[in-house]
């Protein structure tokens, strides 16, 4: 029996958040990570309102899984790795649970597809477009150390979610 927990989430800052994780042995291991990801980000929701994807690192277990739940359909990424990325990209206004009152802009691939394996070691691959490409960008950056402060695309591209939800009110994002 798997007993999932929420988890308290690694805030910018921890030195956790910038390692590298390392990839699963055996997939069939990361059934536990992947239920407390499950737990931790529906808690997350309920908490903050938002949320779409969380990182194993997050969590502070250094190791390449992902857990994404977008309209209603779940997405759990063992070593999980690209295999294209478009030359076409976008800009857009990120957030982070690592940093939930924190808004970046930065500029992501259009279309991405990912291979991963699944806990029975199976191998898949997501091609995923727009705010599912965003998504797992993010994610992916993650388990490589990489923050989405590190991608912002100029001086005033950092915005306290407050002011960012005044401005967009008033029409000026």
């Amino acid at each position: 029996m798997i007993i999932m927990a929420a988890r308290r989430i690694l805030q910018l800052g921890d030195p956790v958040l910038r390692m590298v994780s390392l990839p699963v042995g055996d997939p069939a291991s990361a059934a536990a990570i992947l239920g407390d990801l499950e737990e931790t980000l529906a808690e997350f929701r309920r908490a903050h309102g938002f949320g779409r994807g969380i990182s194993a690192i997050q969590i502070g277990e250094p190791y390449r899984i992902i857990y994404l739940k977008v309209d209603g359909t779940r997405f759990e990424l063992i070593n999980p790795e690209f295999t294209w990325r478009s030359e076409e990209r976008f800009e857009l206004w990120d957030d982070c649970f690592s940093f939930p009152d924190l808004m970046v802009r930065l500029s992501r691939h259009r279309a991405v597809r990912v291979r991963h394996q699944d806990l029975g070691g199976g191998w898949h691959e997501l091609e995923a477009h727009d705010a599912l490409s965003e998504l797992v960008q993010h994610e992916m950056d993650h388990l490589d150390g990489i923050l989405a402060v590190d991608h912002a695309t100029g001086r005033d591209t950092l915005s306290t979610r407050e002011e960012y939800l005044r401005r967009l009110a008033a029409g000026r994002v």
